[in-house]
């Protein structure tokens, strides 16, 4: 369920501009509405899981798919190199064949020959279209075949000169943001949560975050004087706290953060109970940056990025390890690292030879004060086909908790060949199995569901005794994934709250193996949204990218402590849409010092104004106003706040009340007018 994505963007964006290299055009931003001839209509796969077209050959979560007798002609703009695709009959279409054909601006640049259903072999296409304005794909039955036959143009793609993209392209439309974060102050300022939640007795390990100019003196009060506090140390060199508490409740410490600019305090509460993760996670996930080649040494290497980057200080905590750390043995004649058996001889699930000693690994991360996630599924085979914890989910909870693992992503992958049962009831089963088995251990280990929510997993997820579940199928870094993940929020903000998270998934940003580690196709204003919304909607923070190839754009989105404190919000509600138009939308959520965080959200790829109806919302008198990406004041509203839009982007805003600025009597919840919208249009 993997697939290598083409090249993506390159930019410069300490002045705002990019720059194009051979920059790969998704199918997403093609214009298929001009039919030329036959019936029916080009349906487009970009946006995740939900929907990809298979052939004999593969599956293709990215592409085309038309039927024969068909021909569509697709705008270029005249700026293009290449066009590439991999051609097929329609694996679930009727029986046939086609011939299918590239023709620019009226000349046949390329033709398949006779493609048939069934064949195991795919049709590769690379053609030259320098100069070509119009590209018309065509699919055309052989004699003798009949209607339904379909042909999929699987990966279908452009690649553009530098500087050039496809007409349709955000970039065409709109200005870019570039960056917007200001420049870490040289004063201390102490950063992370303010709550961190910690079972009776289980480890805590907690890496106090800091910025400021070095060197840098850090402390706690508050660890004195407490008879349950005896056993928790803190290390000012390493900036650490650990140790355990044994009798449950809440117990406030002091951080005091010194250098010779200034000062800065924050109180951190643990709150010892049968509560943790009151925060959604953030830290970084080894798939979108290594996929099936992650190993031992880049793990490490990622542990060390993520304190050297700064992002550690900025409350980034998690090192999690995707699928492929175990043996595959049908993969081994591919990859002999992945040779071996899926279990030992005491049915211990086993590590494959990238990582020799997951116990030593683990110990490397924690040293930093960072935590260490793993990966399984609840099926008998993980989505890489590895040994799933099918049948031996407390025997694998033992051995992740033996490990010293602080996280678990179960993905529901091959889960279908053993489930039983219907509805919700089959869902949630296996993860009812393997929490309990969580909750067996000596240590905490979050639970992260992903089956791509499935059932409505945002209602019950808790109550199989996990902490975030994935809302969406897989994100890609492609303007219609993370718009239709967005869109999947929508019904889902009253699940939320401490120890409860919707996860869109991964963040796309930064450099990713999919594009052979060039940075994401998704444009500025796009990364913008991405990030903004995931903080809206009170979403785990995971960085995918490969953190040794930060850029100075991508650091600048993940450490802006404006747009993670809105995120990392103790009151833990997640933002429903309140107010919407053809193209735009206001996302909004309350938040735990009385403030109100909102995201102007412009779904049109023009600029435009959007206009926050404070008063209709519910927003009485005078209310203070604060870009948080910018993070600067623009001044003091009453009744309407309105903002200019660039295309594809969020202008996120923290609202806090003046004197006189209240809710109206009326509004219990910013988020109220979420509930109206949901309500008016399920009764249409």
């Amino acid at each position: 369920m993997r697939l290598t994505l083409p090249a993506a963007l390159l930019f410069i964006a300490l002045t705002g501009a990019f720059v194009r290299a051979d920059y790969p055009v998704p199918c997403e931003q093609f214009d298929v509405s001009k039919v030329v001839r036959g019936r029916g209509e080009v349906e487009i796969a970009c946006a995740a899981i939900e929907k990809r077209f298979s052939t004999a050959a593969r599956k293709h979560f990215f592409g085309m798919r038309m039927p024969a007798a068909f021909a569509v002609e697709i705008p270029i703009g005249g700026d293009a190199t290449t066009f590439e695709a991999s051609c097929g009959v329609d694996k679930f279409g009727e029986k046939g064949k086609v011939v299918v054909k590239v023709i620019g601006d009226g000349r046949e640049l390329w033709s398949s020959g006779v493609t048939a259903w069934g064949d195991t072999n795919e049709v590769p296409v690379k053609v030259d279209v320098r100069g070509v304005k119009a590209l018309t794909l065509s699919a055309d039955p052989v004699e003798g075949s009949g209607e339904g036959v379909g042909v999929v143009w699987g990966e279908a793609r452009l690649d553009y000169a530098d500087g050039k993209v496809l007409p349709s392209d955000v970039r065409r439309q709109s200005r870019q943001l570039g960056i917007l974060t200001p420049a870490v102050r040289l004063k201390p300022r102490v950063n992370g949560p303010q709550v961190y939640g910690v079972r009776p007795g289980r480890p805590i390990l907690y890496r106090v975050p800091v910025t400021g100019e070095k060197p840098l003196k850090v402390s706690l009060t508050g660890l004195t004087g407490l008879p349950e506090l005896e056993n928790l140390v803190f290390d000012a060199k390493t900036q650490i706290l650990s140790g355990s508490i044994k009798k449950p409740g809440d117990y406030p410490l002091t951080i005091v953060a010194e250098n010779a600019r200034g000062k800065d305090e924050k109180t951190l509460v643990i709150k010892v109970g049968e509560t943790i993760s009151l925060t959604p996670a953030m830290g970084w996930s080894s798939w979108n940056a290594f996929g099936g080649k992650v190993s031992d040494e880049k793990v490490r290497a990622a542990a060390d990025a993520l304190v050297s980057s700064g992002l550690a200080d900025h409350g980034y905590s998690y090192i999690n390890i995707d699928d492929f750390w175990q043996n595959i043995p049908e993969r081994a004649k591919e990859d002999p690292s992945l040779d071996g058996p899926l279990r030992d001889a005491e049915g211990r699930i086993a590590a494959n030879s990238r990582f020799p000693d997951m116990k030593a690994l683990v110990d490397y991360i924690h040293a930093k004060g960072l935590k260490a996630g793993i990966y399984s599924s609840p099926g008998p085979f993980t989505c890489g086909r590895a040994a799933g914890s099918w049948q031996h989910e407390e025997f694998d909870a033992k051995t992740f908790a033996d490990w010293g693992f602080d996280y678990l992503k179960h993905d529901w992958c091959y889960y279908d060949d053993v489930a039983f049962g219907k509805g919700v009831h089959r869902a949630m089963y296996p993860y009812l199995v393997m929490g309990a088995a969580l909750r067996h251990q000596k240590r905490d280990i979050v639970l992260s569901l992903c089956q791509y929510g499935m059932e409505n997993v945002s209602a019950w997820g808790r109550y199989v005794g996990a902490q975030s579940w994935r809302t969406t199928g897989d994100v890609f870094d492609t303007w219609s994934s993370v718009s239709a993940a967005i869109e999947k929020q929508k019904k889902l903000f009253m699940y939320t709250g401490p120890g409860a998270w919707n996860d869109p998934d991964m963040l796309c940003v930064g450099a990713v193996c999919w594009n052979d580690f060039k940075p994401t196709r998704l444009a500025p204003n796009e990364q913008y949204t991405h990030i903004s919304m995931w903080a809206l909607v009170a979403a785990p923070l995971l960085i995918g990218c490969d953190l040794t190839r930060l850029d100075d754009f991508t650091l600048s989105l993940l450490t802006n402590d404006e747009v993670i404190e809105i995120d990392q919000d103790t009151l833990g509600k997640g933002a429903g849409c309140i107010a919407e138009g053809d193209d735009w939308e206001i996302w909004a959520r309350p938040l735990a010092d009385g403030s109100i965080a909102a995201g102007l959200y412009n779904k049109s790829s023009r600029e435009q104004t959007i206009a926050f109806d404070m008063e209709k919302a519910g927003l009485l008198c005078k209310w203070r106003v604060r870009d948080v990406w910018r993070q600067e004041d623009v001044g003091v509203f009453a009744g309407v706040y309105e903002a200019s839009v660039p295309g594809h982007a969020t202008h996120l805003v923290r609202l806090s009340p003046c004197w006189c600025g209240e809710l109206r009597d009326d509004v219990v919840d910013i988020r109220d007018a979420a509930w109206r919208l949901i309500r008016e249009k399920d009764l249409r």
